[in-house]
Parts: C-alpha cells; sequence; structure tokens
C-alpha cells in the first residue's frame, strides 16, 4: 500500500479544517459486507479484512481491528503508513477513547454521516464538546482521493415466493405496526437491509454473497414509503407493493423524507443502525424512541416453512461438501491443487444443487498456516500449493431457494501431528457439547458458550472470537440477534434469550499462528425438550449433514459419553445421505461415519 493516499487525504483535510477523520467499514445501512463502492477503509490502508476502522491525523493514522484479522492486518498495512489497535486487548484504547486523548482544544473531527450510525456519530459530537471543538460531517472526504472508485450498482430483485416464505407481506407489517403501536410510535425508519428483505419478502443481489436490496424501508400507522432504485424491481415486486400500501421513492430521497416528518412526531429507529444523516434530517421536536428493529427477532425465530426448507438446504449442502471432501482426499497429491482451486470445485459441486443461487460469503480455505487466519482468503498469485500432508480448513457456505447454509470442516490431507490430532479432538468435543447441552429457556448464547469452550480452555487454549452467530433465511449468514460468546463485546448484538426456531453456528477453533488452523462449524436449532417442575428446557437439532474426519480424532481425549454422541451424529449423516450417494462416494461415506 502506497502511503501517498495518506498524504493526499491529509491535504483535503487540513483543507476543510479537520483534524482526524475517521473511516469505518460500513455503507449507509451499517452493513457487515459491503460492495467495492463503500470500501474506503480497504482503499486507504491496504487491509481486505471485513471488519475494521480506521483514524487518520496529521501525525499519525492507526487501524483497529480484531482478533480474526490481527495477523492478516499486520501483513497488509506494512508501509502504508498505518499502525494496527489490537481492539479488546489490553492496554489497547477503543476509536472513542483514543480521539478523547488525542483531540486538543478547539479541533475537529470529521467523518461522512451516511456511514456512521446514529450513536457514533453522538459519541464523537461528545468528545468534540468536551474540547470546545466540532464535527463536519457532510463531505465523503475519500471521493477526492480515490479517483478510480467503482460506480454503485443496483441489481434485479424479486419477490421471494410463498411457499419459501411461510408468512405474507401484509402480515410481516400487520406485526411491525403492532410493535409501533406499544411504543406509541407513528413512523418506524428502518435502513438495515436484511429486515427490509425479510418484511417485504424482497431478495436482490445489491451485496455480494448477500442477497439483499439497496433501500431504506419507513413504516407509518398505515401506509409505508420504500427508498429503493425502482428500475431495478421486477413487476412481481412493484405489484406487491402496490397491494401493500408501500410507495416506491427514489434512493437518495430518505434523507429530504426525513426532513418532512412533521414536527412532535414519534419515530422508531436503531440508533446502532440508522445512519446519522438521517436522524440529523429530523426535526429536533421529533422524539426517537430508539431500539432494535422489531423485524430483528421476528426474521430470527423461523417459522415452520422456513425450517422445513432450510432442513432442505442443508441436505443439499451436506450432499455437495461430502462429495467434496471424497474428491479432497481421494486425489491430493495426485493432481495439482491450491486454495482457490478446491475452492472452485467445492462450488462446482454446489451449483448442480437444485435451487442453488449463489455461495453466502467468500470461502475460507487455508492449508495449514494459512488456515490460523480465521478469515484468510486465498487469491490466485498466493494461494497454497496442496500436498498429502497437513491439515486444510473450508468455512463455506451456500444460498439456495429453501435456505441458506454455513459450514466448516478440517481436514486431513495426509500425515498430521499428534498436537493437530490432540487440538482437533478437543475442538470436536467442544462442538458436541454444546450441540448436545439441554438448557432453561431464558438463556443466552453468554450461558452456554462455555459447553463448547471448556474442552479447550482445560488445556489453557482459547480461540479470540464468539462461538457462533446467527443465520438468516436465505439473507444474512451472520444475523443478530443470537449467538454464543463468552463475554459481551460493546455494539455487538447477540444477547437475545435462544427461543425456538432461532439458527445458530456452532464453531470452536483452534488457531495456531504460524503453523495450523482448526475449526469445526455445524449450524444448530433451538427446539423444546421438554416442562417439569424446574421450568421449560430446550435443546438444539442439528442442522448439517457432514461427516467430521475421523482420521484427525485421537481417542484418549474423549470419553464414553463424547464417542456416544460422536456416532449419534455420524448415525444420522450416514441415513440422511446415503440415497444420493453411489459407488466409491457410498465406500467412502461408510467408512467417514464408521463408529469409533
Amino acid at each position: 500500500m502506497d502511503s501517498k493516499r495518506i498524504t493526499a487525504l491529509r491535504a483535503i483535510m487540513k483543507r476543510e479544517g479537520i483534524d482526524y477523520y475517521y473511516i469505518p467499514t460500513a455503507d449507509f445501512h451499517e452493513s457487515e459486507y459491503v460492495v467495492e463502492y463503500f470500501k474506503a477503509r480497504k482503499f486507504i490502508t491496504g487491509f481486505t479484512g471485513s471488519a475494521g476502522v480506521a483514524v487518520i491525523g496529521q501525525e499519525e493514522a492507526w487501524l483497529w481491528t480484531d482478533g480474526r484479522y490481527f495477523i492478516q492486518a499486520a501483513a497488509q498495512i506494512e508501509g502504508s503508513g498505518f499502525g494496527l489497535m489490537k481492539m479488546g486487548q489490553e492496554g489497547v484504547p477503543t476509536v472513542m477513547q483514543y480521539l478523547g486523548e488525542k483531540l486538543q482544544e478547539g479541533q475537529c473531527i470529521g467523518f461522512d454521516a451516511r456511514v456512521v450510525n446514529t450513536n457514533d456519530a453522538k459519541e464523537f459530537a461528545k468528545i468534540a464538546a468536551k474540547k470546545h471543538g466540532s464535527l463536519k460531517t457532510d463531505k465523503d472526504l475519500l471521493d477526492e482521493v480515490w479517483t478510480d472508485r467503482p460506480a454503485l450498482v443496483h441489481q434485479p430483485a424479486d419477490v421471494l415466493k410463498d411457499e419459501f416464505n411461510g408468512e405474507a407481506t401484509a402480515s410481516k407489517l400487520a406485526r411491525v405496526r403492532e410493535q409501533m403501536e406499544k411504543e406509541e410510535a407513528q413512523y418506524h425508519i428502518i435502513s438495515t437491509l436484511d429486515d427490509i428483505a425479510w418484511i417485504l419478502n424482497v431478495r436482490g443481489n445489491d451485496i455480494p454473497h448477500v442477497p439483499v436490496v439497496l433501500s431504506f424501508l419507513v413504516i407509518g400507522k398505515e401506509d409505508a414509503m420504500w427508498f429503493v432504485e425502482e428500475n431495478a424491481l421486477s413487476d412481481a415486486v412493484k405489484e406487491m407493493a402496490a397491494e401493500c400500501g408501500i410507495t416506491i421513492r427514489p434512493y437518495e430521497d430518505v434523507y429530504a423524507y426525513a426532513a418532512t416528518i412533521p414536527e412532535h412526531s414519534t419515530v422508531l429507529l436503531d440508533k446502532r443502525k440508522v445512519n446519522y444523516r438521517i436522524t440529523n434530517a429530523l426535526s429536533e421536536t421529533v422524539h426517537i424512541v430508539s431500539k432494535a428493529n422489531p423485524s430483528q427477532l421476528m426474521k430470527a425465530i423461523k417459522n415452520e416453512i422456513e425450517l422445513e426448507n432450510t432442513r432442505k438446504a442443508h441436505l443439499l449442502d451436506g450432499i455437495a461438501v461430502t462429495k467434496f471432501m471424497y474428491w479432497l482426499k481421494k486425489n491430493v497429491g495426485k493432481i495439482p491443487m491450491d486454495e482457490v482451486s478446491v475452492s472452485d470445485y467445492l462450488q462446482s459441486l454446489r451449483e448442480q444443487m437444485e435451487g442453488y443461487r449463489d455461495i453466502s460469503f467468500d470461502t475460507i480455505a487455508g492449508y495449514n498456516a494459512n488456515a490460523a487466519m480465521m478469515h484468510y482468503k486465498a487469491e490466485p498469485d498466493t494461494a497454497a500449493k496442496l500436498e498429502p500432508q497437513g491439515m486444510l480448513l473450508v468455512d463455506s457456505g451456500g444460498h439456495y431457494d429453501t435456505g441458506t447454509t454455513d459450514i466448516t470442516r478440517t481436514i486431513a490431507l495426509g500425515e498430521v501431528t499428534d498436537e493437530m490430532k490432540k487440538c482437533y479432538t478437543l475442538t470436536l468435543k467442544g462442538m458436541l457439547n454444546l450441540a448436545n447441552t439441554r438448557f432453561l429457556h431464558g438463556c443466552t448464547g453468554y450461558n452456554l458458550d462455555i459447553m463448547a469452550r471448556a474442552p479447550l480452555w482445560n488445556e489453557n487454549i482459547d480461540y479470540r472470537c464468539g462461538t457462533g452467530h446467527g443465520v438468516g433465511y436465505l439473507l444474512n449468514v451472520h444475523e443478530a440477534p443470537n449467538g454464543f460468546r463468552w463475554k459481551h463485546i460493546q455494539g455487538v448484538n447477540d444477547l437475545a434469550v435462544l427461543t425456538p426456531g432461532m439458527v445458530t453456528s456452532d464453531e470452536p477453533g483452534v488457531y495456531a499462528d504460524g503453523r495450523f488452523g482448526i475449526r469445526i462449524e455445524n449450524e444448530i436449532i433451538v427446539t423444546e425438550d421438554k416442562e417439569n417442575e424446574y421450568g421449560r428446557w430446550l435443546k438444539f437439532e442439528m442442522l448439517t449433514m457432514v461427516p467430521v474426519d475421523l482420521d484427525l480424532v485421537d481417542v484418549q481425549y474423549l470419553n464414553y459419553k463424547d464417542i456416544e454422541q460422536l456416532n449419534n451424529y455420524h448415525k444420522q449423516v450416514y441415513n440422511v445421505l446415503s440415497p444420493y450417494m453411489k459407488g466409491e462416494e457410498l465406500e467412502q461415506l461408510v467408512y467417514s461415519t464408521r463408529e469409533l
């Protein structure tokens, strides 16, 4: 990365009277993944990971990112003029703490208000006010530096058919309005794309591998305004909008519309998600009720049609991934392979499945040491060549008409070390422990995370990330508000009570820097168990139907209960997949699901 970009940006900052400029990884909607147009942080720092923020001052510049990316970020920002702030590590300040310390009397903090949520903007305002300083939020300074910036393109969008959604748009709008009524809100502003897609039963492809539509939705008591590129909408979408009393308006009109919301109105919105330019446009007399969008919890609790379809999606995905594992083990060392070519082959198998739409995120295929980087992305010119030794970690998923999948398998390609086997077996033990847990209603993922982490913690081993995340229904592969984590991280929304119908990943791992990485990931559904004098008990149903690699298991680290759980899982996998396998693939399935 050429530090000349920082030099050019600093010159513009000086001209505009800005002392510190903040660049997040965000679009106008606080999306986790963004299109190239919004990758300003990547452009200025050279760091390509999905999470991170940059702060540029006249004398120093810093990149903040989390534990998934420490290794990758350190390598990619070398020579860029940026230093690395390792988020969550002892002694490392947050962005707000850093600016609170560094900002001098009368200085100015700048950012583009469209890509900063309201809560963060208010924090910046407090920091500036303490130093009698100011904010400047009306310009995207990168526009002048980024001369070949990609265009913002709106892809075609269509209605998700009734047999896949399980609930009509009119019903969803009615449920949202019921919650608005409870808050005495006349308007509800929604900027999060997965919420909008779910409410309207519409899917698009405005973000790669995320089937959403760039848009804003404002729901009133009787009608609604949808700010979207109309030319991208199918006739079926337009008909749905007309039937449901939804007026379609240009995408950028949301800011002007916000200014017209009547004075003294009550508006329901999530300040953690709605950008500052929208809230700043509202009248000062407007009363804002800041809460999570009601649709967030609604869509996290899948209905019976969604759950049944999701099981079908996982069957299709299980067939593809199991065939891939057979092919990989059979051919490694016999034909040329690298991290990119095997990812492409796996995708080709998914593409053969009925109702396949897209991969659900960029496949992570890391060989040996590369797998220690949790969100490693192989590139064609640097991809590691696979040899018949060590391990390959493959984290991948697909979007199908029937739902979204996310699975990780770590696969032995040949000779492996005793340490690898130990770490793999403890990881597997943790995954099974959590998946087989029974728990009382009222628990969150924070209560149960230890079930996955304990086998590793008992050996003084940990992984610097959560154990699991919610998974959307033909939507975001990372979906709030459910998840598994051992401690709360400010800004991470996964504190929801685990409720029947929620789908969550279960993915402990071990990441040995410079040597190897291991992750085993299954998706699980919260289901009812029983009620007795102690309360309402819940359990999990396994969604993912793919063998785990027994060639990496060291049974000395398993007790009889662990072995029973593993054998039961593999029996289920065999029963589900065997009708779809023939010949050598079936023989491999028999071997892969053998009893220990």
